[in-house]
């Protein structure tokens, strides 16, 4: 790997992938392989019910190591025995999908399997996914041991989504999807398990504004709303209650997010105030978004003709959200700006950073490859109002945004 290759946020990380009975089992098939082309150390435990879902073989050729089942747990030729050399090497585990009975022997300590018997003798964070048909996950029974798991600090607990089952029903309770679970996964490694943003709220603008000169014409920017995503489920997995204002993201990108308060937004007047509106009580605030400087002046409610359109087109100022902010922010509360730039990037952004009266600012290039603007990866320099300059090499956006937050707590 050269020095501006990304960083791996998987590479050499052990993590233990369990597979439940259910039908969705054939989603964890992606999660294997993505983690296995980014460096990842793979094994996999099928439970009896899996088997039947999915075969050993599929795992085990994607992992490119064999896959265990109950038959492996009572064979006694594992020294030490295989259910303690599996936890013990364990950095993180996955449970996929999760059943109502594995849910509920997890809850009350119960180990008659390979894969529960692995849970017990290990002390890493465990994630689970449940799938399962509507009418099994809201069983008060089912939901009982859902809110008991939660209370258990080392259980990290994914959301189901809504949509069509395997018994054709549309309703809630199938798995998410296999970019969610690695979200979850890239986040819970990075953090170790740790969740040291509870209590904290968090207010993140993210993508791009609009200011339209007529239905179909704007003034705008190619900005996705990535970083601003990556930030909202870096701070949803450490604990933080996450406030997105989002403008003009992708909707499918955001149906991706675990659950998260998610503002829609189109223009820079939108977005102000949706953001104060929300500021108030922020702890902690992110100014991802790529907000407009300027609006047309005039507005046609009509589509113009292309005939009809100005020769010159007359602008006028947008408000400045961030400088507002820095106004009124109070001395508890922490905002961030970002700045991306063309060229030298470290100037710019100390000039923004104290024209407009931050506590840091983020500052990252849009002329390198793998950087800035609709990329999944990105680099920057974290500069604070003391003036200290921390340089974060390339990496994915979700460890970019790991790496701020760690930041942010560690200045005071």
């Amino acid at each position: 790997m050269t020095n501006h290759d990304p960083i791996l946020p998987f590479k050499d990380k052990n993590i233990l992938i369990c597979v439940g009975g259910g039908i969705a089992a054939y989603k964890v098939c992606e999660v294997v392989s993505q983690l296995f082309q980014q460096g990842a150390n793979i094994e996999v435990i099928l439970t009896k019910s899996a088997e039947k879902f999915i075969t050993p073989l599929t795992l085990s050729t994607l992992a490119r190591k064999p896959a265990y089942t109950d038959q492996d747990f009572w064979q006694p030729i594992h020294s030490p025995p295989l259910h303690i050399q599996l936890g013990e090497w364990a950095d993180l585990i996955l449970i996929a999908p999760l059943t109502a009975n594995t849910l509920a022997k997890l809850v009350h300590g119960l180990a008659d399997n390979l894969l529960t018997n692995t849970i017990l003798a290990s002390l890493c964070p465990v994630i689970v996914a449940p799938a399962m048909n509507t009418e099994m996950w809201l069983q008060k029974s089912v939901q009982d041991n859902w809110q008991e798991l939660r209370l258990h600090n080392r259980y990290h607990l994914l959301h189901t989504n809504t949509g069509l089952l395997a018994c054709d029903r549309i309703g809630k309770g199938r798995m998410v999807e296999a970019k969610e679970i690695l979200t979850a996964i890239e986040s819970i490694i990075y953090s170790e398990g740790k969740r040291d943003l509870t209590g904290k709220k968090i207010l993140i603008s993210g993508g791009n504004t609009r200011e339209y000169l007529d239905p179909v014409r704007f003034i705008g920017n190619p900005a996705t709303g990535k970083m601003g995503i990556a930030l909202a489920n870096a701070g949803y997995y450490r604990g933080a209650m996450v406030t997105l204002v989002a403008g003009n993201i992708n909707p499918e990108l955001l149906k991706l997010l675990p659950p998260i308060q998610i503002i829609t937004v189109t223009t820079a007047q939108e977005m102000e105030t949706a953001i104060r509106s929300n500021f108030p009580l922020a702890d902690i605030i992110f100014m991802a978004a790529a907000v407009a400087d300027v609006k047309p002046s005039q507005y046609s409610p009509s589509k113009l003709t292309k005939q009809s359109l100005p020769k010159t087109l007359e602008l006028e100022q947008v408000n400045d959200i961030v400088a507002k902010l820095g106004e009124i922010k109070q001395p508890s509360q922490k905002l961030i700006g970002f700045a991306a730039q063309t060229g030298d990037i470290i100037t710019p952004a100390k000039e923004k950073l104290l024209r407009k009266k931050l506590d840091a600012i983020v500052a990252n290039p849009l002329d390198k490859d793998n950087a800035g603007f609709a990329t999944d990866t990105n680099e920057a320099v974290f500069i604070t109002a003391k003036g200290k300059e921390i340089i974060i090499k390339p990496c994915t956006k979700l460890f970019l945004g790991n790496q701020i937050l760690t930041l942010c707590l560690s200045w005071g």
